[in-house]
């Protein structure tokens, strides 16, 4: 029996409440507050939106809906209307005594689907938007540049960027490798076969693409020879979706040529669908708001083709493991369980050890010539310091003006201080202007960058690494950045109407929300001393996530820390064990029927065999509880460095952006300072030192999931919430 689902049915906390029971000339009203969709056989009629259980949010024109017909009464007795249109032809009874159709023709705008028996009637309320977005994350970015061709589809005009929709095949042959199939219906010498749930089917895939929210999205899923439909599922699928995430963080402003990829052989050869979008890849959009967007519009389409869902897995690497981390807090429901590799939390935390980075190069190549390599490493606390230069060299210029800027935006429409003070700024912050605003002064977006009263080397110091001198040296010349990105002699200094959106909007993971009721497994592929140099993909990040769990939650029962090195045996072996592990997480959890709360079963419906766990070979995983620092023979094999500013004394969960401060107090450093090297100090730090044991200036709990911030290309909706910090604005509507 199919469940009618778009994922996880406790995943879409106000999906229900557009659920109403109407008047009807057979049945005096009835007004209740329903906290859930009614089962399917109860007592009651309902509309249940499945191809997005927000049936305020559907795009498209078209939506997938259930009608759940009460005890009594027989699908046949069912006559469903939209708008007053008889569209009961459209559905088709299903195994459980539910109705299943999709309902086509909606207008943008509000739409009322009205389902009658002879004793009942139920009304559902659908608001359609246009396919090219917004949807809820505001206005759209402009100029946008179109790269349709890139994908094999027609050249696209801006601001919208669409294209019609192809459909194409591929097979995968003997040698595993993907090749294109003209004839869906032709079976090559060399075709491999797959098997699904248990039945050898052959590895041909119907590929789809076309543009969604102004993005080039594209499908992929094992055929069967025949068109899907969402009421005749493809044979070949197993009824799962595998939705992906590409890595990076950029300004935007172009479509892109990559999505998160969905030729897998991984995911297909087992009969998961995948999906995934240009702007599910970081580096076309750094702004994890319009990634779930595009992630839910995409998905709704997938379930409108191909029908219900049973769930979602989110997966992908580095800013592929930012959105997941993301969108499960702040939009849940949209993925089910994730598997973020090669993790950071989020774009905002992640973004004080770049920009450190660049300033630790400027100072080691300048006025810190004379620190030796050994020194370098204890300041920046990496367990290599080409971890640092790496920053500077990849991410650094993602700061600046124009340095990150991609080569589909011309450079005539590039931003000059001098010729073209209006153009277009390729500083990431430009993604998420929607939240955190525009600095009237500059025209750049606000910044949450923030290095005041930050003490360089402070471990070092203690440590004995390096002298009372080279502190004061350090954190005398280290300096900051300007809002162009350029270096400054003064320490940089965050805006506070951006810390305030976004602590409050969940842009820095705040993990409080959708994530407390998420199963992650943390692929960390081991990069910090795989001989590689130069990678920016410390393990320290998967625990600082992990820390925010145990503070805020009191738990980090949901998350499971796998490592492993970065070889093809063992990453393949890691792959195959970390997504047949969520998929038998998330298949418990949807068949708990207890009465506990959801946040209680994704702990206790952990699979026996999964934990915290590291490959020593490809096929010696060792099981035991993973922490910073490492311990046992997983802590030998894979040691847990540090960053800058945990360093400078920040705590693992690295939750201030921007530090209070406390006076500065050198007899408390318990070394000897000479007169010179104490003025320096107080030059250094005017109004203080960073007190850690504070929260950080802003900080608050996220307003709400399921922010929006409007439909509308042209504004944002209000309106805001009352700031907690003088001079700060607020940012989302929430839709609970």
């Amino acid at each position: 029996m199919r469940r009618a689902t778009w994922g996880r049915p406790w995943a879409w906390l106000a999906a229900a409440s557009a659920i109403a029971v109407v008047a009807s000339p057979l049945v005096p009203a009835v007004a209740q507050a329903a906290s859930a969709a009614p089962a399917a056989g109860s007592g009651r009629l309902a509309l249940v939106s499945v191809s997005n259980p927000r049936p305020e949010l559907v795009s498209g024109g078209e939506v997938l809906i259930q009608v759940q017909v009460p005890r009594g009464s027989r699908a046949s007795d069912v006559r469903v209307t939209a708008d007053g249109t008889n569209v009961t032809h459209s559905f088709q009874a299903e195994p459980d005594g539910s109705l299943l159709g999709l309902v086509t023709g909606l207008r943008v705008g509000r739409n009322v689907l009205v389902a009658r028996t002879r004793s009942q009637a139920a009304a559902l309320t659908v608001t359609d938007h246009a396919i090219t977005g917004p949807v809820f994350s505001g206005k759209q970015q402009l100029p946008f540049f179109c790269e349709t061709p890139a994908f094999g589809l027609a050249a696209a005009t801006m601001p919208d960027c669409s294209a019609p929709t192809v459909v194409s095949y591929d097979y995968v042959n003997t040698a595993g490798n993907f090749v294109a199939l003209a004839d869906p219906a032709s079976r090559p010498a060399d075709l491999a076969t797959a098997t699904v749930n248990g039945k050898t089917v052959p590895f041909i895939v119907r590929v789809e693409t076309g543009t969604i929210d102004r993005a080039v999205y594209q499908t992929a899923a094992l055929s069967d020879g025949q068109s899907p439909t969402p009421l005749r599922p493809d044979t070949a699928w197993n009824g799962k979706l595998v939705y992906t995430f590409g890595g990076g963080c950029d300004a935007g402003f172009h479509q892109g040529t990559a999505t998160g990829g969905v030729l897998n052989s991984l995911f297909l050869g087992q009969g998961y669908a995948v999906a995934s979008s240009t702007l599910n890849v970081l580096d076309n959009n750094c702004s994890t708001i319009i990634s779930a967007e595009a992630a839910m519009m995409v998905k709704e389409h997938f379930i409108d083709t191909y029908g219900p869902v049973k769930f979602t897995i989110g997966e992908g690497g580095s800013g592929g493991a930012i959105q997941q981390y993301e969108i499960a807090d702040s939009y849940p429901g949209i993925v089910d369980g994730i598997i973020p590799a090669i993790s950071f939390p989020d774009p905002l935390t992640t973004g004080g050890p770049v920009t450190d980075c660049r300033l630790l190069d400027q100072f080691f190549a300048g006025a810190g010539s004379a620190f030796t390599a050994a020194q370098q490493k204890a300041i920046a606390g990496y367990n290599d310091y080409t971890t640092c230069k790496s920053w500077d060299v990849t991410f650094s210029n993602r700061a600046t003006a124009t340095g990150s800027c991609n080569s589909a935006i011309p450079v005539a429409d590039r931003w000059n201080a001098t010729t073209n003070p209006h153009g277009v700024i390729c500083n990431s912050n430009e993604q998420i202007v929607n939240q955190v605003g525009t600095d009237p002064k500059t025209g750049f977006p606000n910044s949450v960058l923030d290095n005041t009263g930050v003490q360089y080397g402070l471990a070092a110091l203690k440590s004995g690494a390096i002298t009372p001198a080279q502190f004061a040296l350090l954190n005398a010349d280290i300096g900051g950045l300007d809002f162009t990105g350029a270096p400054s002699a003064a320490r940089t200094d965050a805006s506070l109407r951006a810390l305030n959106a976004v602590y409050a909007d969940d842009l820095y993971n705040g993990v409080t929300q959708g994530l407390r009721t998420t199963p992650v497994i943390d692929a960390r592929d081991d990069l910090d001393l795989a001989g590689l140099g130069n990678d920016i993909h410390t393990t320290d990040w998967s625990f600082i996530m992990r820390a925010r769990l145990q503070q805020f939650n009191g738990t980090d029962g949901n998350q499971v820390i796998i490592e492993n090195q970065p070889t093809a045996a063992e990453t393949a072996a890691a792959s195959q064990y970390e997504l047949s592990e969520m998929d038998a997480w998330l298949t418990a959890i949807g068949s708990d029927h207890s009465g506990q709360s959801l946040r209680q079963k994704v702990v206790r419906d952990r699979p026996g065999s999964l934990s915290d766990g590291c490959y020593l070979s490809a096929t010696n995983l060792v099981h035991q509880t993973l922490t910073d620092p490492g311990t046992g023979a997983c802590g030998a094999a894979y040691p847990v460095a540090t960053n800058p500013r945990l360093v400078a004394g920040e705590g693992l969960t690295m939750t201030a952006l921007k530090c209070n401060l406390q006076p500065l107090n050198l007899a408390s450093y318990g070394v000897t300072f000479t007169a010179a090297e104490k003025t320096q100090l107080e030059q250094a730090f005017p109004s203080g030192v960073c007190n850690y044991r504070q929260a950080g200036v802003g900080f608050r709990k996220p307003i709400a999931p399921w922010l929006s911030y409007g439909a509308s290309a042209t504004s944002v909706t209000g309106p805001f919430p009352l700031p907690p910090v003088p001079g700060s604005a607020g940012s989302g509507v929430p839709l609970l």
